[in-house]
């Protein structure tokens, strides 16, 4: 429900004249009409007309008091207004429904006791009913008009916060992008610094890796087979600058690869794992991902033979932190990171979250 449609309500004569204070009207004209149809002795359809006509001149009175005048004093309530305007309306209603209807009779119907006797119990009655039917709408139509305004502030603050999130999911991916990017043209440094014959081959595997990479950075969600993509491209330009000190191996159900997921997810495990794990140790290791998908939910893990926790948990917390709030933004309290060692050293990270094909 958008805000527009909250707020379209109806104007000028279709105000009022909306169907639900036609139904009042016309509700209290029908039981008016039972109750004097047990006495009355001239023509019924004398008797709805004088009763239709008195209720639509009331209601009348009461919506164009409702709009006009635009601007009122002070000390004049708007619907002080209209209770006075429907209870003036009564006995014009009436007056002028008896003189029409009794038109050419003689004598004239202030003059014939019976008949001034009916247009004194009737305006009576009217002006005794029609302000309190008066005030109970307006006490109805002020508890909608607060009913629609708190809807319409849940809205916008919904909307807000939803923009919020928004904003603070794209901040988030923003400090993962130089985040990855220095990590790994350090790498690059380092073999361009000693010298190395690999530094060509992986500053060209590099180029065309952040080709594919790039563009996605700052897309809202990625799927755990584009994810699975980059893992394994950024395993081979490590792959290529360590050469005998890293193998790996990356493997996926076929369930998986449509699954939503913020993007860079398992990229930054994996980084964790090259960096503080891998990287650090003079005999290398090797890194393992894989993602299940089992129950209704996604679990990816991401296991190295490195250094393990006790050298390697302060450099994780930035990268960990940023990553559990882009996962708490996505999927809410329903998805969760753990760190692990893995036996008999290492560390094994693990990701559990909803096997959803969109994020909501």
């Amino acid at each position: 429900m958008s805000n527009a449609n909250i707020s379209n309500n109806p104007h000028g004569l279709a105000r009022v004249f909306h169907w639900r204070r036609l139904r009042v009207v016309l509700a209290v004209c029908f039981v008016w009409m039972l109750l004097f149809s047990l006495t009355w002795e001239a023509s019924y359809a004398v008797l709805v007309g004088r009763l239709l006509f008195g209720g639509f001149l009331t209601l009348s009175a009461f919506g164009l008091f409702e709009r006009w005048p635009s601007r009122l004093p002070s000390w004049m309530a708007r619907w002080v207004l209209q209770v006075i305007a429907v209870a003036v309306a009564v006995p014009v209603a009436m007056w002028i429904g008896y003189t029409v209807t009794t038109m050419g009779l003689d004598p004239p119907w202030w003059r014939d006791e019976k008949r001034l006797v009916g247009f004194g119990t009737f305006t009576f009655l009217g002006m005794l009913m029609a302000p309190w039917i008066a005030v109970t709408a307006l006490l109805k139509q002020i508890r909608d008009d607060a009913r629609k305004q708190a809807l319409l502030f849940e809205l916008e603050r919904s909307e807000y916060a939803r923009n919020a999130l928004d904003a603070r999911f794209r901040l988030l991916q923003a400090q993962v992008a130089p985040h990855f990017l220095f990590n790994t043209l350090a790498n690059v440094r380092e073999l361009v610094s000693t010298g190395s014959p690999r530094a060509a081959p992986v500053l060209e595997s590099l180029i065309a890796y952040l080709r594919a990479t790039v563009p996605r950075l700052n897309e809202p969600t990625s799927t755990l087979g584009q994810e699975l993509e980059l893992v394994r491209a950024y395993l081979d330009v490590m792959h290529m600058r360590m050469l005998d000190r890293l193998q790996f191996s990356v493997e996926a159900d076929d369930a998986s690869y449509e699954l939503m997921c913020p993007p860079m997810t398992l990229l930054t495990l994996v980084e964790n794992a090259m960096r503080h794990g891998i990287d650090p140790s003079e005999e290398g290791g090797r890194i393992d991902v894989r993602v299940t998908v089992k129950d209704g939910r996604g679990r990816a893990e991401v296991s190295d033979t490195g250094m393990g926790l006790a050298s390697s948990s302060k450099g994780l917390g930035t990268g960990l932190a940023n990553l559990r709030e882009r996962l708490q933004l996505a999927f809410g309290g329903d998805a969760h990171v753990k760190l692990n060692d893995n036996v008999p050293y290492g560390v094994r990270a693990e990701i559990d979250f909803p096997a959803r094909k969109e994020i909501r």
